[in-house]
């Protein structure tokens, strides 16, 4: 089963259905998603998750609406309900919403971003990236989506598409408290677990890299630096070398594989990495001008 489907397993299984307010919220997010179409009064959804489907039909039954009948057209679950209220679009505006009891307008607005979720998210396995996506049918239900989110401090863009606009978010850390925000509690340990053992392999990965890099650059400066060095005694002129540079010459010669540290080291009066690189540098510029001249 795909993260995506096990995540929508984890939302459908909230018993948070004995709250009317709740379900109603929740179903205001399925019906708002680009998978609900209203036609010649009645409200048609569809989905290739069983989950959705199912929970979708339990908020239906919750709220007294039992006329609706569910059909399979190839990978699609559809359920047909008459039209709901008309709702098509977001109007419960933050400021609007109106609760009783105990629910607060924070829990509603969760309500509808796992409704939206369920009705037409999507998220990939975290394993190969991070990208969670919700479609809905207009461009002002994904502002609205957006700046829900914004009041949960969860950043995210939109896009438009073919069939309706998308909101999506990239980034691990707003993915995951989205997933803590909508209640899927056992996918966010999930996630987070994936999530750290990824970073950690990409850590290993980049330090390895660099070392990498590290010693290629070792090696071919100390390939350049033998070459110079022996051309110098081909040539004739290694002998009129200062006695520090011829030093450090026949070091580098026995002790190809040395660090500017290890070679410093090795010196009659030891110097640092700094001053080993000047001199190797020295003898470098030196082997250039005897060559071209």
């Amino acid at each position: 089963m795909s993260f995506s489907s096990e995540l929508k397993e984890n939302l459908s299984k909230i018993s948070n259905l004995s709250n009317k307010e709740i379900v109603k919220y929740e179903l205001i997010g399925y019906l708002i998603s680009n998978n609900t179409v209203y036609k010649n009064g009645k409200t048609t959804y569809k989905t290739e998750n069983e989950y959705n489907i199912n929970r979708f039909s339990k908020l239906l039954s919750n709220i007294n609406i039992t006329n609706y009948k569910i059909d399979i057209k190839g990978n699609n679950y559809i359920i047909i309900a008459p039209k709901i209220e008309n709702i098509e679009e977001i109007i419960y505006l933050e400021e609007d919403i109106e609760y009783k009891g105990e629910t607060s307008k924070e829990e509603l607005l969760k309500a509808i971003i796992r409704g939206a979720f369920l009705g037409a998210g999507s998220i990939n396995n975290p394993e190969s990236k991070y990208h969670l996506e919700i479609i809905l049918s207009t461009i002002y239900n994904a502002e609205k989506i957006i700046n829900i989110l914004k009041t949960f401090t969860i950043q995210a863009k939109k896009l438009e598409r073919k069939n309706g606009y998308s909101i999506y978010i990239k980034d691990g850390e707003e993915i995951s408290k989205l997933l803590a925000l909508i209640g899927a509690n056992s996918s966010v340990l999930k996630f987070e677990q994936i999530r750290v053992l990824r970073d950690m392999k990409n850590n290993i990965n980049r330090k390895v890299n660099c070392e990498t890099a590290n010693i290629n650059k070792t090696v071919n400066a100390a390939v350049k630096q033998i070459e110079a060095i022996k051309k110098l005694q081909k040539i004739g002129e290694f002998d009129k070398l200062s006695e520090n540079l011829k030093e450090i010459a026949k070091i580098r010669i026995k002790n190809p594989d040395a660090s500017l540290v290890e070679l410093g080291q090795m010196l009659k009066d030891p110097i640092g990495k700094s001053g080993v690189n000047h001199r190797l540098n020295k003898i470098l510029e030196i082997a250039q001008m005897d060559v071209g001249s």
